[in-house]
Order: C-alpha cells, then sequence, then structure tokens
C-alpha cells in the first residue's frame, strides 16, 4: 500500500539531500539490439531518487534553476527534486482548485516548459491547459479549457513547438467516471489539440481511443503519439504539416509484443532524444524505439525495466540523464543519449 510522506519517502528526501549519496536501484537494462549499447552503458542503472508518491507523472527538467518537477496526480501537487535540496512539495492544488471531491485522479499530469521558460501544464480537475511564469508573474493563466465551447475531458500530456504553439492529448482519465462519466463529459472524442500563440483551439487527431503521451521529433517534421489502449497500446507517429496540422498517422510501435510477454503496462509518456529515438512509458517500463524506417515502423532496441508501472519520463540535467516517473517512483538513469535542446 502506498502512502503521501512514508517512511521510505523520507528516506529518500534525507538521502537526496546528502551529498556523494549512493541511491537503491531497481529494476534492470533489457537489451534486445547492439544499438542500444550506443545509449546505455553497459553498468546502466536504474536509481530511485525518492518514493511514496500515489502516482508519479509528467516530469520536466527547469534548466536555469538546476531541478525537476513532476506531478503526483492523486495528491493534486507538484514536486520539486533536485540533488542538493531532495524533493519537496512544489505547487499545491496543481491540477484542481475546486473545494468538493472531483476525482481520483484530479491534479496536474503532464508537464512541459515553453519557449519563454514558463511552466505549462495539463490539468485533470480543472479541464485545461494553464501556464505559469516560475519567477513570478501573476499566478496561473489558462491558455485553453475548451473545444467549441465544450470543456476538454482531462488533458493529460503537452508538448510546445518552436513556433509556439501547444499541443496536447486529451483522454478520460480524469473525469469523475473516466469515459463512462455522463454527468461531467462534454466531448465526445478523446482528441489530440492544438492551441495556436494567439488562444486558437483546434482538433488535429480525433479518432484516437485513448490519447496519451506526446512529443516531437528533434527536426518537428513528426509527431508523435502513445496511446494507452490495451487493445491497440500503439505509438503513432504523425507528419507535421505547415500549417501545423498533421498528415495521416502510421503505427510506429506496436506494445502488443511486450503485452503478449505479460510484462505489463501500456504506451504513456515519451520523449525524444537529439537523434530521433523515442523513450516511451510502455510493456516492460520505458521502450527504446530508433526510427530506422522513416515510412514505417521503428526499431525496438531494448528496455529499462522498472519493475513498476511506468508513467511518463523527461531528460535532465546535462541532457543525458533520464529522469522516470514510475508508480510511487522517482528515478533516473544515466544515458550516453542526450535530449534535444541541451
Amino acid at each position: 500500500m502506498k502512502s503521501t510522506f512514508s517512511a521510505f519517502f523520507f528516506s529518500a528526501l534525507v538521502y537526496s539531500a546528502c551529498a556523494q549519496v549512493t541511491y537503491p536501484t531497481i529494476g534492470s537494462i533489457e537489451r534486445l539490439d547492439p544499438k542500444l549499447d550506443q545509449l546505455l552503458a553497459k553498468d546502466a542503472k536504474i536509481e530511485v531518487l525518492a518514493t511514496g508518491f500515489d502516482w508519479s507523472e509528467g516530469p520536466v527538467w527547469v534548466k536555469e534553476g538546476g531541478y525537476l518537477l513532476f506531478s503526483d496526480v492523486p495528491q493534486n501537487t507538484v514536486f520539486r527534486w533536485s540533488e542538493k535540496e531532495g524533493c519537496t512539495p512544489f505547487l499545491k492544488p496543481s491540477g484542481y482548485t475546486g473545494v468538493a471531491h472531483y476525482s481520483g485522479e484530479p491534479g496536474s499530469n503532464g508537464l512541459t516548459l515553453d519557449r519563454q521558460g514558463r511552466l505549462i501544464s495539463a490539468e485533470h480537475g480543472d479541464r485545461r491547459i494553464s501556464v505559469l511564469a516560475l519567477n513570478g508573474g501573476g499566478g496561473k493563466k489558462t491558455l485553453a479549457d475548451n473545444y467549441q465551447g465544450k470543456r476538454f475531458n482531462s488533458p493529460n500530456d503537452v508538448a510546445v513547438h518552436s513556433g509556439g504553439s501547444v499541443y496536447f492529448t486529451d483522454p478520460p482519465y480524469g473525469l469523475p467516471e473516466r469515459e463512462k462519466d455522463k454527468k461531467t463529459r462534454e466531448l465526445d472524442i478523446h482528441g489530440v489539440y492544438r492551441v495556436t500563440p494567439d488562444g486558437r483551439v483546434t482538433l488535429i487527431v480525433g479518432d484516437l481511443t485513448r490519447p496519451n503521451g506526446i512529443a516531437f521529433s528533434p527536426d518537428e517534421k513528426t509527431l508523435y503519439v502513445g496511446q494507452s489502449d490495451p487493445d491497440k497500446p500503439y505509438i503513432m507517429a504523425y507528419p507535421v504539416q505547415a500549417d501545423g496540422t498533421v498528415g495521416t498517422g502510421r503505427i510506429f510501435y506496436d506494445g502488443k509484443e511486450g503485452m503478449r510477454q505479460n510484462l505489463g503496462g501500456v504506451p504513456d509518456g515519451l520523449k525524444v532524444d537529439r537523434n530521433g529515438n523515442v523513450w516511451s512509458s510502455g510493456p516492460g517500463g520505458i521502450v527504446i524505439v530508433a526510427p530506422d524506417r522513416p515510412a514505417g515502423p521503428g526499431k525496438l532496441l531494448g528496455r529499462i525495466r522498472t519493475g513498476a508501472a511506468t508513467a511518463n519520463c523527461a531528460w535532465g540535467d546535462d541532457g543525458s540523464t533520464l529522469y522516470i516517473t514510475a508508480d510511487m517512483y522517482l528515478c533516473r538513469v544515466k544515458t550516453l543519449a542526450k535530449g534535444p535542446g541541451f
């Protein structure tokens, strides 16, 4: 049973506040292709930085401050972690500002930064995409909370294009009764949306059953969307058009191969390294998929097997550290790869 600020979590805070700390490790690295050796060293380990969360999600590295932010969705809290200061609450409430109970997952989920260094949050309970200046500036502002006058379901994950547009997914996981919610649900679809810098909201993908993680390729010519549907556990790849819309999608990775091995987990949050490899939560933990076939599926190189239900990941430090949110854990893996923008 998980309990927030448990003894284990407290211990992790103490660990992370100490210099020259040795963190506990979990899981293993599964190598399916020799190319993985170029991305993960033979002695790569999965370090546990903190634990005791209900469901950790949405990590993002803040380079200017040298710290990581991530969500605990059920606890309606964003936490901050750094090597020097450990893990502390950063923002509460993070995704639901109501006074009555709303749902089991009311808080923020996916987090990212825009080109001004502001925090962009996908908020379940308030059913919006928000923006917050980290250096002050008057609190949160709403970027988008509806499509054609109908409130979103529960925005889940978010990515920012260099042109300033914000792309995000909208599955039902934060609704009180999820997809069966007839009282509060207003949209019949689980869409992928784009918000332009002038605030215009457009639907760019409307035929997915459970769109979840979202990220651009380094050249921004491809938009990847993870789908957390056990019947269709795909990572989809969409060509990005000049006007910001996307073309017909293709299956980049099919998670059924891992599910047949009873590894557990479906595609959720994902990130891309500067060479175009996709690092995504999926069956077994984090799957690493290379775009070896531009017009077809990618090639599975291996897995970071956390041993826990894995939600999301993000590049941090100098860009070569992969931070991972997995169930009650905040973890990291030192890699030989590097994230874009570092």
